[in-house]
């Protein structure tokens, strides 16, 4: 391949994969409850898969955001009583962040209002073709976090 149809080709992928994620972004924020952001769906979300607490760091780290957009997030989180945040009894200058029982209802809300649309789409697709997309995608990903 040369020069000139790897860079079309890069900057067709990068072109479709932004448009993509403006797109999805517009309908999860129409269709999630009232008041729920994007940002905290994703920490919402996060925190009940792993069932386990993080800090404000460990957050930002994993979400690839500043610790300020993180705590920020975390606050409006703190505030609707969507996350319990402790100080680290074992370092007094951290916190620790946890999913709280409304959270969880929360981010079980907003699920159930995302996953006919997400269905719908995969449907629409193909499972077949979602399925052998994943792959390249991850590896996209992969390749983009070093």
């Amino acid at each position: 391949m040369d020069e000139t149809t790897s860079n079309s080709l890069a900057v067709a992928l990068f072109s479709e994969i932004l448009t993509n994620e403006q797109l999805i972004r517009n309908r999860l924020s129409r269709v999630l409850p009232k008041g729920m952001e994007i940002s905290h769906f994703s920490v919402l979300n996060h925190l009940a898969r792993i069932g386990d607490e993080r800090s404000p760091a460990q957050l930002a780290k994993s979400f690839h955001v500043t610790r300020g957009a993180m705590t920020n997030t975390l606050s409006k989180l703190e505030w609707a009583g969507y996350v319990h945040i402790r100080p680290d009894w074992d370092d007094a200058r951290r916190k620790m962040v946890a999913i709280s029982p409304s959270g969880r209802q929360a981010r079980d809300a907003a699920m159930a209002a995302i996953t006919p649309m997400v269905s719908d789409l995969i449907r629409d697709l193909g499972e077949d073709r979602v399925r052998a997309s994943l792959p390249v995608l991850r590896e996209l990903r992969i390749r983009l976090e070093i």
